[in-house]
């Protein structure tokens, strides 16, 4: 009986496949523990590495050049990483070690190590090693990850903010030493050609390419609040070939809106406001107050009754440097520049004046001659040094000052009255002065940049070498010794924020960003 069973049961096939099944279940338990542990390391080193990119985020901000940058620095990444959990188990302390550099090339992950917190720009964060003690994978004989660490490296750049899309090639460029502008330029004029092509050269204007067509272009131009496009400052793109309707936009700080204009730029959507004070060199039939935004023409020398050029122009003689008496007056150019369409100025391409304008004749025609004296106290200067700025700032604060019409004597062609009047205060839209967010309208901020260094044509990366300040002096129009392309400015200097103060904070926007 008993030799019967045993037979049986030696012969019997049911569960024959449990030894099978008993034997794999130790291999299944061994990938099952190394599965489920390498994931927990994949995890633990995905933490670690995004702890690594935070942290030398974190430290690139501070790096301000300032004396205590790399302090700030360093504990701007040591606060961050021991703010954040690991799936680590080992319980040790995690700690960064940072080292800096002032140069750092990508290609080559190399850069050159610094130690002077006013020169550091870039930043590598290395984390301590952590490991993972294993929760099955003891079953073959291995019971911690090992250390794991991460790094990562960072810098600092920055971008730019509420700027107007205009640049001009430095005027001094290749000169010895070549900042500008320098005390010496202040208050001089600078005749601005537009460039294009391989047309670049000092003294010469562009446009910054702000990814987007001519009306967005012109609308950049002309509006109030300078746009909130942000393009970076070390690094910015010029505009290929020259918008020609550009400057248009520009004229609405002199209150003249062309009929062509973006709709943006409609003198009664109060979006391209002109300044407070609009005096130019220009003359319109009479506009009432009432017909804001509405009834007149408010382009030049296009349609009916438009603004129009005096009948006697502002046009100083070359040899005597005299003019006659114009029957109307804007800010006038340097005369260096004004005696012919080149001008006879010295400097760049006769792009720089002297900084010496008929002070005397604008005072005459606009104002009393007396005022010369008391405009130039006023500004702290002496009648010979007031500035065109200056002069703007003090009709703007003196009562009456703007509130003149000048009649100008009718001429063959202009009817039988003295009908055409020059408007020193807006009348075509509804003023805008400055204000601690808005910038005078009559200044602009424009990048300058090296053209030639940086062999600018067409749409072209270049480096900015710094951010001026300068005064709007005239309209840019089609006139005898002048051209509706060109711009004409006198410069003011380093640019201000609105409200005045350093523009840095204003207009700079600091971003890190990682390497790698």
């Amino acid at each position: 009986m008993r030799a019967r069973f045993l037979t049986h049961l030696i012969r019997s096939q049911d569960a024959a496949v449990a030894p099978t099944v008993a034997i794999s279940l130790f291999g299944l338990i061994a990938i099952g523990g190394i599965a489920f542990d390498y994931a927990r390391l994949a995890a633990m080193d995905s933490e670690l590495q995004a702890a690594a990119d935070q942290a030398a985020l974190a430290a690139a901000t501070q790096l301000d050049q300032k004396s205590d940058a790399i302090t700030r620095s360093t504990d701007a990444a040591n606060n961050l990483i021991q703010n954040n959990s690991r799936f680590a188990s080992d319980r040790s302390t995690l700690s960064a070690t940072l080292n800096f550099y002032d140069t750092y090339t990508q290609s080559s992950d190399s850069g050159h190590a610094t130690t002077d917190a006013t020169k550091a720009r870039f930043v590598q964060v290395t984390l301590s090693s952590r490991q993972a003690n294993y929760s099955l994978t003891p079953v073959i004989a291995l019971f911690n990850s090992g250390g794991i660490s991460a790094h990562a490296i960072a810098g600092m750049g920055s971008a730019i903010c509420k700027v107007p899309p205009l640049m001009i090639c430095n005027p001094r460029e290749g000169s010895n030493p070549d900042d500008f502008p320098n005390s010496s330029d202040i208050g001089k004029g600078l005749k601005l050609e537009a460039g294009g092509g391989g047309a670049w050269a000092p003294g010469n204007y562009g446009y910054l390419d702000f990814g987007a067509g001519a009306h967005a272009l012109e609308q950049a131009l002309g509006a109030n609040s300078d746009v909130e496009n942000c393009i970076s400052s070390d690094q910015i793109s010029t505009k290929p070939g020259n918008t020609a309707s550009a400057t248009d936009a520009l004229n609405t700080r002199f209150d003249i809106f062309e009929n062509g204009l973006t709709n943006y730029c409609d003198p009664s959507a109060g979006n391209c406001s002109p300044s407070l004070n609009a005096r130019k060199d220009v003359v319109h039939t009479q506009i009432t107050a009432g017909a804001k935004g509405k009834a007149p023409n408010c382009g030049f020398a296009t349609g009916s009754d438009p603004w129009t050029l005096p009948s006697t122009e502002y046009a100083p003689d070359p040899t005597t440097r005299t003019s006659v008496t114009p029957t109307n007056m804007g800010m006038p150019r340097d005369i260096c520049h004004a005696v012919s369409s080149n001008g006879d100025c010295q400097g760049n391409a006769n792009r720089f004046g002297d900084g010496n304008w008929d002070r005397t004749l604008y005072f005459t025609v606009n104002h009393n001659p007396s005022d010369l004296s008391a405009a130039a106290s006023w500004a702290g200067k002496t009648s010979t040094t007031l500035t065109r700025y200056d002069v703007y700032k003090w009709e703007l604060a003196t009562t009456g000052a703007l509130n003149e019409r000048k009649a100008e004597l009718a001429t063959t062609g202009k009817g039988g009255t003295p009908d055409y009047y020059s408007y020193p205060a807006p009348m075509c839209a509804t003023g805008v002065g400055a204000s601690t967010t808005v910038k005078d309208r009559r200044v602009l901020t424009v990048a300058v940049v090296d053209c030639t260094a940086g062999n600018v044509q067409g749409s072209t990366n270049i480096k900015v070498k710094k951010w001026v300040d300068m005064f709007l002096v005239e309209p840019s129009l089609n006139r005898a010794r002048t051209g509706q392309d060109q711009i004409y400015v006198e410069i003011v200097g380093d640019a201000t924020k609105p409200g005045g103060g350093n523009a840095f904070q204003y207009y700079s926007r600091n971003q890190p960003y990682l390497i790698k």
